[in-house]
């Protein structure tokens, strides 16, 4: 476990790395499209690259899913054959990079017979660094985070994500935005899910919430909120795996319940 966590912090500073070298210089001009609102630069493409070469050094044998390949996650997943797999978000937030908006950072982890075991968030614009192991704790800057103490909604600050790549969602997803923004005591954007999922841990967040996410957008996430004392879950109440799909997160099972009931999520 200390190597992995040890590969996972390694692989999120290079790829923090590059961010620093490029901030303010790679911009939104120099990107690519890759969708509506979606882009790739070559500060992600360098920064993965930088943090695949850890990863290849310390552990050949294993597979990796990341953002940046030329497969799409179905097929990467598809060649997940019980190995560990290490899963890569060079830079989380590119949007926000590339516009010079600070809420970015690196985001590596590793899962082992399905889930997540090790993790690490790097932001290459603040310096913040959050790292977790499975039974080992979570931790920001060395001190040991945990989520907030137990609250209702209405205390609660909520963390959420727009459907921006699928716009069809949008009405869905505004009312649950609209629901929410009256029952809890604030609903906050950042434009990166794995801060978010970090915010969570370390207590900033009490609950989080997004529609459409891929696997390198929250699995650093799970071991940062599971070991701090916090639950994830998928809408219908059952365990988060790493595949793409809604997510939902808070500091208990409680707020869970009461945040799947505002959502509407089925069976709650």
């Amino acid at each position: 476990m200390d190597t992995l966590l040890r590969t996972a912090r390694q692989a999120a500073e290079a790829a923090a790395r590059i961010h620093r070298r490029d901030a303010g210089t790679v911009l939104l001009a120099g990107a690519t499209v890759k969708a509506r609102a979606d882009y790739v630069s070559k500060t992600d493409l360098d920064a993965q690259e930088a943090a695949l070469a850890i990863i290849r050094k310390n552990h050949p044998d294993h597979l990796v899913l990341a953002e940046e390949s030329d497969d799409g996650v179905e097929d990467q997943l598809a060649r997940w054959d019980g190995r560990p797999l290490w899963i890569v978000d060079p830079l989380d937030g590119t949007a926000n990079f590339l516009h010079e908006h600070p809420q970015y950072c690196a985001s590596v982890a590793v899962a082992v017979e399905g889930r997540p075991v090790a993790g690490a968030v790097v932001s290459g614009s603040t310096g913040e660094r959050w790292w977790a192991a499975e039974g080992r704790g979570a931790f920001k800057g060395g001190r040991r985070m945990r989520v907030s103490s137990e609250r209702p909604l209405a205390e609660a600050m909520v963390g959420t994500g727009f459907p921006f790549k699928l716009l069809e969602a949008l009405p869905t997803y505004l009312g649950q935005l609209d629901r929410t923004l009256r029952s809890a005591s604030g609903v906050r954007r950042a434009g990166s899910a794995a801060l978010d999922l970090c915010y969570l841990a370390q207590g900033s967040l009490d609950a989080f919430w997004e529609e459409i996410l891929m696997p390198w957008d929250f699995a650093a996430g799970m071991i940062m909120v599971r070991e701090a004392g916090g639950v994830l879950a998928r809408p219908d109440g059952t365990e988060l795996e790493i595949v793409p799909g809604p997510v939902r997160g808070a500091n208990s099972d409680d707020l869970l319940r009461e945040l799947r009931g505002v959502l509407g999520d089925p069976g709650s």
